[in-house]
Order: C-alpha cells, then structure tokens, then sequence
C-alpha cells in the first residue's frame, strides 16, 4: 500500500513510492500519523481520512464503506483523503504485489503493518519508528484505524501461562507424622522453562520452580543395578552437612534405572500427536517442533512405525502408519504442517489413541508424543477431565508423554496432567539442543519404561530425628496408605534414567530444630526407637513390572553417616538454587553466590556441560534477581 502527497498548496497525487517515504520518514509525515490533540478551533493539523472509491469498490470487491481492500492487482482500489483547514486533495490507494512479513517481532519503538488474519497468505508488512495500524488481510490500511504517535508503546500480549505447583513441602516433627510418601519424578520441563526465562531476561515465575525437575535433569554417576538386584534399579543413599545449615542434615536418595542393551529392544509404534492450532503460529513453537521430531527419526529402527495426527479446530490423520525406513514420506508430511484454527486437544488425543491401538501388535511398544503448548479450548479443556479421560486410556499400555513448546499461553498445569496420569513424561523444548537431549539421548528412557508406579516411603526415628521436610515433590505427594494400595498410580523409571531426591532433616538436640518438644510427652523414645538408635530412618520402595497388576517391595535402614560426594554435593547446589527462586525461607543467608561456589566445586566431569550451563543460569539469575 503506497500513499503520496505534496507540499500543501499544490497537493497531487504522485506515484505510491514517495508516499510512503514521506508519510513514515519525514518529520512532517510522522507529525501527519500523530492523532490531533484536542485543543480548540485554532487548530490546523492535518488529518488522514481514508475512503475507497465506489466504482472502483464495485470491480474490486471493496465494500463501499471501507471495510476491506480485497483486489489482487496493484490498481487504484481507493482515494487517501488529505486535509487541514485551507485545503483539501485526494491522493490514489494502490495495492502493491503482497509479500509475508518476517518472523522477528518489532522491538524497541519499531512498528509492523502487517496481516492480523491472514499473517502466512501474503500481507504487506512496512516498518517504521513508533507507530502502529491495522491491515486487512491483503495489506491494505482497514478504514479507521489508528495511528499511534512515536512515544506511545503498545502493551505486550498477555500472559497466560499457567503452572501445576503447590506451596513448599511443611516441615515436619517426626514424633507427629514420622512417615514421608511420595511418587518418583523423571519430567524435566521445570528446568527448561526457567531457562527460557532466564535467557530472556526475566526471572521464572516461582510457580514454574519444581525444584525435583531441576534436580532430575542432570544425569549424575550412580551405581547401576547387577545381576545380584531384585529391582530394575539400584537404590543409593547417603547422608551430609546441609550446605545453607550446618546443624542439619540431607539425605540424598538416587535410583538408578537399568539400561537394556538397545538392540533387544521391541518394535516401537510411534503417534506424533501435533498441535497445529492458531496459538502454535510462532518459531518457537510449531517450526522448532517439526525441526525436533526430525532429529528423532535417526534414532529408530526401520521396523519401527511413525503415524501423524493434527489438531486445531479438528483432529485428522496426517500420516498413516508408516515405516520409520521411510523417512522421506514422515518427513514430507511434517513439512506440510500448518498452523491455525481453535485447539481440540481431547479431539486429537481420541484420534491418536485409536490409531495408536490399531497400529499395537503383540509384544511390540505403543507411544503417543503430544507436543503442543497446552492450550487446550475445545472439547474437553480442564485438567481435572482431562486427567479422568487419559486414566481410562493408560490400561490399554499405550502411553502419553508430552512435550511443551513456546512462551506466553503455556498451559504447563494441562500438560503436567497428561503426563502424569498418562504413565508418560513431561518435557519442555525450548531450543534444538534441548529437542536432542530428549528426542535423541534419552528416547530409550522416554519410551521404554523398567519399572512403573514406583514409590518411596520414608519412616523417621524419632530418637533420632526430630524435625525433617522433603524438598521438592510436592505435586506428588501421596497419602501413607497409598503406599500398599496397587490402585494408586505413580511415576514411571524409563530405561537407563535416574531419580533423585533431597529429605533436609534436623537430628534431636540440634539447635537448628525450630519447634519446641511438647510438654507431655514422653521424656524417654519408646523402645523399639531406642533399639535402632544408629538408624536415621526406614526406606521403602514399591514398583510395578511394566504391564503387572501386582507390586514388588525392597526395603533397608537409612544409617546416620556422614559420607558427602561430588554427586550429592551438585544435586544440593541445585536444590538451594531452586529454593532461591522459589523465596524459601529455609535458607538463611545463603545466595547465589554460595550456590555458584557448590555447583563449581562438584562439577565433575560434564559430557555435555549441562552442569556448566547451570552454573550460568545461577550467575544469570543473581544479576537479574540483584536488578
């Protein structure tokens, strides 16, 4: 769209060009765009007053009012009207040939013109300092619109994002409710989404802070498990001086997962179930969700079975099942992904599932990978449903994880809802490399469980211990008898993956203890407290082959030592940077600079530097919490 106009007193209509040099450039032009001020009779500023032409409306579809410039030529489709109090001349509308704007948002008092409706079919895009209008969807200035002045800044678009948190686990006297309960955790996307913020200058949303999910996102050296373990894991405990509290103490508890050799793995049935809603319009979400899915392909076996469903409006098939061996027909139909329209997630989760089904054979393994941003607006939307329809889903053995992509609408509650109700795992990509840690390093831990519903159970000695607090898991607490109840569901250990987890406790006769001993209690442990007075506490674990009814138990003593390592040390680091973002107050005057110091000293070896990344985002994160 290109406008003209000349000194006043001798106004023509010149070619489209100059217009929009003039008009977006010049100091007179920007004083042109500004709205009048208000301020009596005396006032001589020009105004623009758009109109289109009514013959010409007639051959090009425009409506007679204004409303759309719909031609697809670059002729006249209008009249720009430019007036003031002495004069008043007409200057030609003309359509130039559409081009699609660029992907980067304007930043810093830049302007776009672009396509609100029809932002990926050719709208014209002009930029310029300060200012703002409406565009029709052929790039034409809807009749109307404003335009801002240079000094007023438009605000940024709301943020939705909602997350599945609780308050901080309570500390607990362990002559009230010595008993701990918690189901495991292998999701991630809690470190994923801090980073995203932290990386655009913004500290995370303490909500979005799930201090177990940025412990579990570092790989760490525990023992795996031998020929001589019962379980498909290995348990390792040990206990040491609490960093940001001398007087109390931690105790880490690791489960390291068995690593089946991968060639003996069975045939892999694969639903990529895609968001492709309006809401995924955006880099960072659906191209950077094709671009990781692409990464993925290499790891699969040319038995293996790839099928695509979509959602927006509508849920459809994509892909029919197709070999993994064909890689270019998988990779065609992720090319042709487009997004728009509302988002029918439970649509979509249906269709995924009855594909999912019909691709199942005997022995062989059957996965639905949702990636969406979890804005779920047609059909079933809440969480609580959404979690009643994914339980009567999971006992058919195809099960759901989710992977979260994008900024600003995130439903991380929705799609922490599916995860865990759908036996599957939750991670957040927020760039390629994070798309490769997921889809490519960890895809046989991702998909390939050992053990299901495992649970920890913690009993405390209270002659022992006098105060204790799990640090994390809150949103997977469960009830001490849902511990012996098969029915209760709980987290899943994938093939080669590990859990840990962090009890901060305060041994009897610490100063640290913050609650007083009650008046009329016995002075004296009962005996059989006594009688185990070199035991912290108790430690049992449930778990579930993959597919069984019934669960196994192991359980063993927890011995009051004092047997630091480097492992234990890094996850601690990460605990209290956790609890930094989160606001705790159980840390005392530690800072980011004592969590910087831990996580430095006890580094190790980094393959991948993950834990140097981390020491980055603490660094980071104290510059901008300092801010």
């Amino acid at each position: 769209m290109l406008i003209s106009r000349t000194a006043l007193g001798g106004l023509t209509a010149t070619t489209a060009l100059v217009a929009v040099g003039f008009l977006f450039l010049s100091p007179q032009g920007q004083n042109l765009l500004r709205p009048p001020v208000d301020s009596g009779p005396s006032i001589s500023e020009p105004e623009i007053v758009t109109g289109v032409d009514r013959e010409q409306a007639q051959d090009t579809g425009v409506s007679e009012d204004g409303d759309l410039a719909v031609a697809d030529t670059s002729e006249e489709v209008g009249r720009v009207t430019l007036r003031d109090t002495e004069q008043v001349e007409t200057a030609p509308l003309i359509l130039a040939e559409p081009m699609a704007p660029p992907s980067p948002a304007p930043t810093d008092g830049l302007f776009s013109l672009y396509s609100s409706d029809d932002v990926g079919g050719g709208a014209i895009q002009q930029q310029g300092y300060g200012n703002s209008a409406v565009l029709n969807s052929r790039g034409v200035v809807a009749p109307g619109s404003p335009i801002a002045s240079p000094d007023i800044v438009a605000p940024p678009p709301a943020d939705t994002e909602e997350y599945a948190n609780a308050d901080d686990n309570p500390l607990r006297v362990v002559a009230d409710d010595p008993v701990s309960t918690f189901s495991i955790d292998v999701d991630t996307a809690s470190w994923s989404l801090l980073r995203s913020s932290l990386n655009r200058g913004q500290m995370p949303n303490p909500d979005a802070v799930r201090i177990e999910e940025m412990i579990n996102y570092f790989p760490y050296d525990y023992a795996a498990p031998d020929a001589d373990d019962i379980s498909p894991f290995r348990p390792t405990v040990n206990v040491f001086e609490t960093p940001w509290n001398p007087d109390t103490r931690l105790v880490r508890i690791g489960l390291q997962g068995d690593l089946p050799a991968i060639e003996d793995r069975p045939a892999l049935n694969l639903v990529f179930l895609i968001d492709t809603s309006g809401s995924m319009n955006d880099p960072s979400k659906l191209p950077l969700l094709i671009q990781s899915f692409r990464l993925m392909l290499d790891r699969l076996d040319p038995e293996d079975e790839v099928a695509i469903v979509t959602y927006a409006g509508s849920a459809g098939v994509a892909l029919d099942p197709t070999p993994a061996s064909d890689r270019e027909a998988i990779e065609a139909a992720l090319t042709r992904l487009q997004a728009g329209g509302s988002t029918n997630g439970a649509g979509g989760l249906r269709e995924a599932y009855r594909l999912a089904s019909e691709m199942s054979e005997e022995g062989e393994v059957s996965r639905v990978l949702l990636a969406t941003d979890g804005d779920f607006n047609v059909g079933i939307s809440n969480p609580d449903e959404l979690t009643d329809f994914i339980e009567d889903q999971r006992d058919s053995g195809t099960y759901l994880s989710v992977l979260g992509f994008g900024r600003g609408n995130l439903q991380d509650d929705t799609m922490q809802a599916l995860a865990q109700n759908g036996n599957g795992t939750a991670a957040y990509i927020d760039t390629l490399s994070e798309a490769r840690r997921v889809l490519v390093d960890q895809l046989a831990g991702a998909l390939f469980p050992i053990a299901d519903d495992v649970k920890i159970q913690v009993e405390f000695n209270p002659a022992v211990i006098a105060e204790y607090r799990l640090i994390g898991y809150e949103t997977r607490a469960l009830a001490r008898e849902d511990f012996n109840n098969d029915d209760v569901d709980a987290g899943e250990l994938g093939a080669g993956h590990s859990v840990t987890a962090l009890y901060e406790v305060t041994p009897v006769g610490s100063p640290a203890r913050l609650t007083d001993p009650l008046r009329y209690a016995s002075d004296t442990p009962e005996a059989e407290a006594a009688d185990h007075s070199d035991e912290l506490g108790f430690l049992r674990l449930r778990w579930k082959e993959p597919g069984a009814e019934e669960s196994e138990l192991i359980e063993f003593p927890i011995e009051m030592t004092d047997s630091p390592d480097p492992e234990a040390a890094f996850a601690a680091a990460i605990a209290g940077f956790g609890q930094l973002l989160r606001g705790s107050d159980f840390l005392g005057d530690w800072t980011y600079a004592d969590a910087i110091a831990l996580a430095n000293a006890n580094r190790g070896e980094d393959e991948f530097g993950y834990r140097f990344e981390a020491v980055q985002l603490m660094r980071l994160a104290e510059s901008l919490d300092a801010d």
